[in-house]
């Protein structure tokens, strides 16, 4: 079981004057029960998982820890090599979910079976993806993948694709999505009608919208902060349930695709 509101830490650790405001955000998340931290070798090429090191620190075993590998690190020999790196980097003997990050030119099979690999040797104890279409998802079971914990994807009001088909599939498969940018990078912070409707709620445009993307049964949402204080803004969204008539009219604004569209990423 894990949370389904976790921490993203993408554009953490690029910035040293906000170093300690970022750790404290992560702190603060934990204390908030949002123990799913999600990283990735990529973020600031690896000072993202030394960050979330410093901020787990001593509390270790209360935190599901996320990380990603580049695709181009997914054969069978890059891959140990990788997951080491990121082990080293975050000061752990475990990575509870890794993920390829996205799909490259290493054939799925030999992903699945370096994944597999070390899952049996205990350096992980799941393993998923992340930016993977219906195609892609189609591929990874032919290639003997059934064993995927996760799909990371681009999700959020304005990033409404996937709803189309790729949910679907995931969730008759037993597959939970995780939900990156649920706010858009911020974006809807500033969407008018957004602050509208979350004025009668209490809620801010950003909270609305992270609200939204929490009310899916089976969703994670992953969203970074690196200020304390807006953790607990986003727990707030996390605790509201959205009534039918609040999501009619929020979906009247931002309204589910009519057809199939190609899988969005950032």
């Amino acid at each position: 079981m894990v949370p389904a509101l976790g921490q993203g830490t993408w554009m953490m650790a690029e910035h040293a004057s906000r170093r300690e405001a970022e750790i404290a955000a992560l702190r603060k998340g934990l204390d908030l029960g949002m123990t799913l931290i999600d990283t990735a070798e990529m973020y600031a090429e690896g000072a993202a998982e030394e960050l979330v090191a410093e901020a787990i620190s001593g509390r270790r075993d209360q935190v599901f820890l996320v990380s990603k590998a580049y695709p181009w690190n997914a054969s069978a020999r890059a891959l140990p090599r990788a997951c080491a790196a990121s082990l080293k980097r975050l000061g752990t003997d475990r990575i509870d979910l890794y993920l390829l990050h996205w799909r490259g030119d290493v054939p799925l099979a030999e992903t699945v079976a370096a994944m597999e690999a070390l899952r049996d040797a205990g350096h992980i104890r799941h393993w998923g993806v992340s930016n993977f279409s219906v195609a892609d998802m189609e591929d990874l079971f032919a290639a003997g993948g059934w064993r995927c914990a996760a799909n990371q994807i681009l999700y959020n009001l304005t990033r409404r694709g996937p709803e189309w088909d790729l949910l679907p599939w995931l969730a008759a498969k037993g597959i939970p999505a995780m939900a990156y940018s649920p706010v858009e990078q911020g974006r809807l912070a500033g969407n008018a009608d957004l602050h509208r409707i979350g004025q009668g709620l209490g809620l801010s445009a950003a909270q609305l919208a992270l609200a939204w993307v929490l009310n899916r049964t089976g969703m994670i949402a992953i969203p970074k902060t690196g200020h304390a204080a807006h953790v607990s803004l986003n727990l707030r969204a996390a605790e509201l349930g959205l009534t039918p008539a609040i999501l009619a009219e929020v979906e009247g604004i931002f309204p589910a695709p009519m057809t199939a569209q190609p899988l969005e990423t950032i």
